[in-house]
Parts: C-alpha cells; structure tokens; sequence
C-alpha cells in the first residue's frame, strides 16, 4: 500500500503556533481526503511526548532517533534518518533526506527571514534561510498559502522545485462551535473586546493594538491577547501599564481549546490582526466564518486573504487602527457588513481542498 510520510515534528514543539495549528488540521484532512489505495503516517523526533503527534485516521507517529535539535541540525545538511513512504511531506521547512523515486514537498509559510529579520532570532533566521533554499533544490514542489508569499519568494531563492500556492482552510470545530454556558462563565469574556489570535512575539504587533486602545473613543473596550509566548519577551499586560491603560483591559489566555476559541469569537466585537508579516492569517478566515468583523494591517498576505471582507490599516500606526476600530465598533451597519462579506470570503477556504490539492503533488493526478 502506497504511504505518504508527514513530518509532524511540529506539534511537539514548546510553541507549536500556527505552523502547528496547520500540520494538525493538514494532517487530518489529508486522512479523510486519502486517495484509494494510499495512506497516512507520521514521523516525529526523539524525547518529546509523541502522543501529541497523535491524529486521528493518520498511522503513528513513529518516532525517529534523534532528538529535535539533532534532527534539525542533520536534516540541515541532508543527513540523519530517512522517513520511507513513497512521497514525504514536510509541513515546515524541517524536511529529511529522501531517496531516489520519492517524492518530497515542502510547505513554506512566509519570508519573515527575509522581510522581517529582526522580528525573529539570529539563529531562526538563519536556520529558515537555509532550509528554505534547500527545499527550493531538493524538493519537487514548495507549497506556499499565498500569491504574496510565492512571489516574494521566487526572487529569494532558486531551484528546480517548483512553487505551489495552496490557501488554508476553515476549522469548522472553531467557525461553528456549539455554545456552552459553563464555557463562557470559566472564561467570563469581558463585555466588549477585542480579539488578538497568535503566537506572542514582536512581528504580530500586539503594541500597535494596545496602544490603539489608549486613543480616545475606545474607553470600555478590552482587548483578550489569546497565544502562547514566542520569543522577545512581549508582554501584553505589561505593554498596558506602558500606555496608561490599566492591566485589566488587557487579558492574555496563552493557551485555549477550540471550543473555548469558538466561544471567544462569537462575543468578539471584533478580531484584530496587527502583524507586520504574515504568509497568509489563519485567525482572518476563521473570524470571518464565524461572523466576526475583522480589522487587519496592510501585510500583503493579509490584504489577499481578506479579500476587501476586512479593514487594513498600516502596519504599525495605532492612530490609523484606532480610526478603523472606532468605525467598526461604532456603526452597526458597517459591522453587519463586514459580516456578510466576511462570511462570503471565508467560505472559499477549505481544508479538504487543500488537501486534495496537495494530494494531486503527491500522486501526480
């Protein structure tokens, strides 16, 4: 029986973020869109707790044996254990050797390493340049989610792999999530708020949103930071007090389940997007699909993912987001707008298309 390996390596990680949140939702819709005949099984890394790699439909995890940092340092240089399978995907830029007849793709998520270095590690920077360009020799396909990201990156990097755009999609479980009282009383959602989905670090610009909040015209309006922390030390509560807004407008949940995330959405007075990079947003689509009314930076792949469905403002300027959230919060008709036409745009992202999509560079039809 044909196998399709995929790197899962990911959902191990201290913060998984969104390249977790789509290796997970990938991985399941590459089960339930599984060719005749073909399978699913995963591969992870040594001495993390391989359950979380569990997927249901998907075979494994097998656990390789080297330990994370190992296995990236040798896959690095194309060394260190093979996975098998007749096609091997990797989800991130962290992809094995392959033999010859097997086919290899690579999902690539944005060019922060390029754009944005600083808002990233020296040793992430140069670790995601270096497996990026690798991918682009070594694999038959890179898959990136935008046309933003692929023509960024085709003036970045060379190689006779070619680039694939294939969007994200809709996790039904967050857009349409069933209610529970008991829920919302443990979370006990402020009254009016506004939503900040995503890892936390510098690049999704949380002070530009919380320095938003400090302008006039926004009084009574919180703002629930939901992420576990990346690097950089940002601090959401403490970025408050920085701006002269008391802690308790501004609440951080480092971790929720969709359930409690589809709670959290559905009294959102609306979701706010701020980076100053992005491959293409998950949290946009989502909100969309669960009729929240989005306000984005003016991050390209942003601008292409919401369609005209949200409100951009310009990276980094809180004066420009106040303005947009002032209109948003304020007039009814605006909001029921943005709902509607939010709805309509994310109803063209779908996992199992994805799936299928990518399926196609597997299996070649």
């Amino acid at each position: 029986m044909p196998e399709l390996v995929v790197v899962a390596e990911q959902l191990l990680a201290p913060v998984p973020g969104g390249t977790g949140r789509y290796t997970r939702e990938l991985l399941r819709a590459l089960a339930a869109t599984a060719p005749r005949g073909w399978e699913v099984r995963t591969v992870v890394g040594a001495g993390g707790e391989a359950s979380r790699a569990e997927v249901e439909g998907v075979r494994g995890p097998r656990v390789l044996p080297l330990p994370r940092r190992a296995l990236a340092l040798a896959w690095q240089h194309g060394r260190g254990p093979r996975v098998g399978g007749d096609s091997v995907h990797a989800p991130t830029p962290l992809f094995p050797p392959v033999g010859r007849g097997t086919g290899l793709v690579v999902s690539v998520h944005d060019t922060v390493p390029w754009t944005h270095p600083a808002t990233l590690t020296p040793r992430g920077v140069s670790w995601h340049r270096r497996m990026v360009s690798r991918a682009a020799r070594k694999a038959d396909y890179v898959v990136v989610p935008t046309e933003a990201v692929a023509a960024d990156l085709a003036c970045r990097v060379r190689g006779p792999a070619r680039l694939e755009v294939v969007p994200e999609g809709v996790t039904s479980r967050v857009a349409s999530g069933a209610d529970c009282p008991e829920l919302v009383r443990r979370l006990d959602p402020p009254r009016r708020f506004l939503l900040v989905l995503g890892t936390v670090e510098p690049r999704k610009g949380h002070e530009t949103v919380i320095s938003a909040l400090a302008e006039p015209g926004l009084e009574g309006v919180s703002l629930l930071v939901v992420g576990k922390p990346g690097w950089g030390g940002v601090d959401p509560p403490g970025l408050a007090e920085r701006h002269g807004l008391e802690r308790s407008r501004v609440r951080w949940f480092d971790s929720v389940d969709d359930a409690e995330l589809a709670a959290l959405l559905r009294r959102a007075s609306a979701l706010v997007a701020p980076s100053l990079a992005e491959g293409f947003g998950l949290p946009v689509v989502e909100a969309m699909a669960a009729g929240v009314p989005v306000v984005h930076s003016d991050a390209p792949a942003l601008v292409e993912v919401a369609g005209g469905a949200g409100v951009a403002v310009p990276r980094g300027d809180p004066g420009a987001l106040a303005a947009a959230l002032r209109e948003v919060l304020g007039d009814p008709r605006r909001s029921a707008g943005l709902v509607e036409t939010g709805r309509q745009r994310a109803a063209r992202f779908d996992w199992r298309d994805s799936a299928r999509r990518i399926w196609r560079l597997h299996t070649g039809r």
